[in-house]
């Protein structure tokens, strides 16, 4: 993403996870022609979350089919640091990885930033703080769960944002993202919390004009992190 520096600007990812599978080259273009700061691609393994989704392909295909829009691409493995090299390969601009995986997560997030990408750690929604703050030298973002990890469509949940405040203190230049029933009826909510980045899903990829409700996810936003 551009100007990752820029304290609070306010970036909006549509998850590809919400998109039509059948017309995954379409919807990517589609992301891209919206507006959309980057992709998010959501990558499950069947044991660290209940789910089973994306592989290096589809990451491979959307720097094909939309090579001017970074790809987010969060792993929800047990072992992401077995497969860096493979998402990095397939075009990955960030690579997110999980405080909660089975790994070295300071070793994996090192190894991300060699490989070329922006490194992420994530959070769960009841992760403390404090999982994260100990690797901030080795992050370029952090991503923290409003929903639990594995399925779309789930309810946003306000557990997390006492969490999001207390990053957004610790870190005032570091992007936040939040990922999880992000909507217009929620975006304000983790905005005012501190978030700076909104993955959203079928509030996007449902909806009849993705460009219109993208400028109006950033509008409010916006407005509610000022």
């Amino acid at each position: 993403m551009e100007n990752e520096t820029d304290p609070r600007r306010i970036r909006i990812l549509p998850s590809l996870l919400a998109a039509d599978y059948g017309r995954l080259a379409e919807e990517i273009r589609r992301a891209e022609a919206a507006g959309a700061d980057a992709l998010h691609l959501d990558i499950m393994d069947g044991a660290f979350v209940p789910n089973i989704s994306f592989g290096p392909p589809a990451v491979a295909l959307a720097t094909k089919v939309a090579p001017g829009l970074p790809r987010c691409v969060h792993l929800m493995l047990q072992h992401p640091e077995r497969y860096l090299e493979d998402y990095a390969k397939a075009g990955a601009t960030t690579i997110q990885v999980h405080a909660e995986s089975s790994c070295d997560v300071a070793a994996a997030l090192r190894r991300v930033r060699e490989l070329g990408c922006r490194a992420g750690l994530v959070l769960n929604p009841l992760s403390p703080a404090a999982a994260a703050l100990r690797h901030l030298p080795l992050v370029d973002e952090i991503l923290v769960m409003t929903v639990y990890p594995g399925f779309g469509g789930q309810r946003f949940m306000r557990e997390p944002l006492p969490t999001i405040r207390a990053l957004r203190d610790a870190a005032p230049a570091l992007p936040i993202m939040v990922d999880g029933g992000v909507s217009r009826d929620t975006v304000a909510l983790a905005a005012s919390a501190g978030a700076d980045c909104f993955v959203a899903g079928s509030a996007l990829y449902g909806a009849a004009d993705m460009a219109a409700e993208i400028a109006l996810l950033r509008r409010l936003a916006d407005e509610a992190a000022r």
